[in-house]
């Protein structure tokens, strides 16, 4: 029995839209979870934290304006990070390609092979 693949996905992202099109072509039909649309709790960054094995900095766009606009920096603390991942989705990393044992940021995409079964 294969895992489920989640995809946090932003359509008009052109490296989320390769990730999805890489998964279709190993045979995967990925759950496509349209973060911005449907915006993760913060039980669920924690999950994806764990998952990817990183730090809620890694898992930010902290060139985007919101990074700044929020008062958030590199030294930020990881309770306000996510917090602010909570409050605007825009500022999580993507794409995330998510297994039940594994994530992986899709950046570059083929990133996310290396966590398929």
């Amino acid at each position: 029995m294969m895992s489920t693949v989640t995809l946090y996905h932003n359509p008009r992202c052109s490296k989320s839209r390769a990730t999805l099109e890489l998964l279709q072509q190993q045979g995967i039909e990925p759950a496509i979870r349209r973060y911005l649309d449907e915006p993760l709790s913060e039980p669920e960054i924690h999950t994806l934290l764990q998952k990817l094995n990183v730090s809620p900095i890694d898992m930010m766009r902290t060139k985007e304006a919101e990074f700044k606009e929020q008062g958030l920096s590199k030294d930020s603390d990881d309770t306000a990070l996510i917090a602010a991942m909570v409050a605007t989705p825009k500022l999580i990393e993507r794409p995330i390609a998510e297994t039940d044992s594994a994530a992986a940021i899709g950046r570059p995409p083929e990133n996310v092979l290396d966590i398929l079964p």
